[in-house]
């Protein structure tokens, strides 16, 4: 497949709404229950947001759903859901998808976007912040609940609380502006603290359970840690087969 024949265009259509909600299944592996219906998209469209679609030859294969939110006078959108089909996952339409996202909230006039993600998962955190340059400044604890369906080698299912970080993306910073040229961006600053993750949570979470859940709730306690008391901000993520690692720096530099 040829990534340059995909096509980003908003969905607007009953039916290219029904493909994402369709396509949310598949991805996730959901139960109905936890997938955004046809009826939240249609209502999210109506209330000023929108979902962008990646399309090979006007097949659906990923979209990203922006939901309109407001903090006082500002106005941003939250990114809450962004799914690639699985023969389509390497070939960057996640990024494709993320910086249409910003240029379609720039002619809007919102320059904030933000989401969580799972703090365990280093390749979506070398993406956020690296590809797309996020900063975290929040770790939000078992964000949606605890989760009971997962099943580790042994048959037993294990209850995994949903922590999340939250990424903020600043569509007009130095740093996006530039990632969104195409172009590198050096971090200015000392690196003053890193916070180690697991290479592999999936299969950790699958072996061994318990020490995930040690994991987790280690990764919670340094990152609560740091953001809080230490006054620091994440604004970097380096990538290893044995030890990646969350950069922090001084919340003024």
């Amino acid at each position: 497949m040829n990534a340059n024949k995909i096509k980003i265009r908003e969905c607007e259509s009953f039916e290219d709404l029904e493909a994402c909600a369709r396509l949310q299944r598949e991805v996730f592996a959901l139960p109905d229950l936890e997938i955004s219906p046809l009826r939240h998209l249609i209502v999210t469209k109506s209330a000023g947001g929108f979902t962008l679609g990646a399309f090979s030859e006007e097949k659906l294969v990923g979209f990203v759903l922006s939901v309109p939110g407001f903090s006082g006078e500002e106005k941003y959108f939250y990114s809450h859901m962004t799914a690639v089909k699985k023969d389509f996952q390497n070939l960057h339409i996640g990024a494709k998808l993320k910086w249409a996202q910003r240029a379609r909230a720039l002619e809007a006039g919102v320059k904030f976007i933000k989401w969580t993600f799972q703090p365990v998962q280093a390749r979506n955190a070398f993406f956020n912040l690296e590809r797309l340059g996020t900063i975290i400044k929040a770790y939000a604890p078992n964000f949606y609940g605890t989760d009971y369906s997962t099943i580790g080698a042994s048959g037993e299912k294990i209850g995994l609380d949903s922590d999340r970080l939250f990424a903020e993306w600043h569509l007009e910073s130095e740093k996006v502006k530039t990632l969104a040229r195409g172009e590198k961006f050096a971090e200015t600053g000392a690196v003053e603290r890193t916070i180690e993750i697991p290479n592999d949570w999936n299969k950790l979470v699958e072996m061994n359970p318990q020490k995930a859940i040690a994991e987790q709730t280690r990764i919670k306690e340094e990152f609560q840690k740091t953001l809080t008391s230490e006054n620091l901000i994440c604004r970097g993520f380096e990538r290893s087969d044995i030890n990646p690692k969350y950069l922090l720096y001084n919340l003024g530099e």
